[in-house]
């Protein structure tokens, strides 16, 4: 017999499902929008706000004057961190062979939900650097933060809506039958 008369399901050379791809992208995009945020918040507004009329630069001097930083690299190692899980997941999402839309979509959801602690962890350092040289609270004086503990929460909230719907759609089965 031929290769060529082997199908492809049957060699193990089945094309890659292309339904999993849509939600690989749109759960990657969101994954880098709240990693983006997140560093922005972090990094430019959070000390926008918490000292009003300075400059970023001037701001960056005060802290080094008072032996002090943001932590910079920290901060954009534990948010990529996120961004890498979702760009790991988006090209294994693209290969794949099976339609795993439900796993993945868990998977996005979860590195969402994981934000609002990454946020709080890479946040910690900067705010109190910031208060330690102004005087002032370590918390959030940039608005900022509301839309990721907001999306970090509704994550969780699909997460849960997603994980009774699939339960409620699995096949029943019969007591003493084999189910086909």
């Amino acid at each position: 017999m031929e290769s060529s008369a082997i199908p492809d399901w049957y060699s193990g050379h089945m094309p890659p499902n292309p339904a999993n791809r849509p939600i690989a992208l749109l759960g990657t995009a969101a994954v880098v929008a709240y990693a983006v945020l997140a560093g922005t918040q972090i990094l430019v507004l959070n000390p926008w706000a918490a000292a009003p009329g300075r400059s970023l630069a001037q701001i960056h001097a005060d802290l080094h004057a008072a032996g002090e930083s943001l932590g910079t690299p920290w901060v954009l190692a534990i948010l990529g961190l996120g961004v890498a899980l979702a760009v790991g997941m988006v090209v294994t999402a693209w290969r794949s062979r099976s339609d795993d839309r439900l796993m993945y979509a868990f998977g996005y959801l979860a590195l969402l939900e994981l934000g609002t602690p990454a946020y709080w962890l890479t946040s910690f350092g900067p705010g109190m650097a910031l208060a330690d040289t102004y005087g002032i609270t370590g918390g959030d004086h940039a608005p900022w933060a509301i839309p990721l503990y907001v999306t970090s929460g509704l994550a969780f909230v699909a997460m849960v809506a997603l994980g009774l719907a699939s339960l409620r759609s699995r096949p029943t089965r019969t007591p003493g039958r084999l189910s086909t």
